[in-house]
């Protein structure tokens, strides 16, 4: 019996060990599942952004085409791309604007987005309210604001057009 008591010590040990190395493992484990998480969120933050680039890449082109074809501009005179600017009332407040062209009495004010969202569309609207505390050389002239995605569904089309904001998106064969 005593000798059987011995081996049973003996088995124990060697299970309390081998649980001790199997939570080792396995503490090693989460923590290599955390990094990768953590790593993979933020390549997923990067695909995003970088989709969110792409798209505004899409519509940048265009803007010169729709400001001839919809507004009657014969020449810009400044095009902006991801311009970014500090609130001359508010100098703690900065804010990057998609595009932004400028003629001679209008400026178009453009907000890129890869999914249209009415949030999107309501912060739109308040900078479009800030925007001489952006530019207040822009005093006077006929601001002419464009929410752009590729597809914009009708129900957001008419959001935007019941706040006076163009919409913009991919037609058959390029942006409208």
């Amino acid at each position: 019996l005593s000798d059987k008591m011995k081996d049973f010590k003996g088995e124990m040990g060697e299970f309390k060990e081998e649980m001790g190395e199997f939570k080792d493992e396995m503490k090693d484990f989460k923590e290599e599942m955390k990094a990768d998480r953590k790593r993979l969120n933020q390549q997923l933050g990067e695909l995003a952004n970088k989709w969110g680039t792409v798209v505004e890449d899409m519509v940048v082109p265009n803007i010169p085409r729709i400001a001839r074809e919809y507004f009657g501009w014969s020449d810009i005179e400044d095009f902006m791309v991801r311009r970014k600017v500090r609130n001359k009332k508010d100098a703690s407040k900065r804010r990057e604007f998609d595009v932004i062209a400028v003629g001679d009495n209008q400026v178009i004010i453009n907000e890129t987005k890869s999914s249209p969202r009415i949030d999107y569309i309501n912060e739109f609207i308040e900078i479009l309210a800030q925007i001489e505390d952006y530019f207040p050389e822009y005093a006077g002239k006929t601001i002419i604001p464009i929410f752009a995605s590729l597809h914009i569904g009708e129900d957001v089309v008419n959001y935007l057009t019941r706040h006076r904001i163009y919409a913009m998106a991919m037609g058959d064969e390029t942006m409208e």
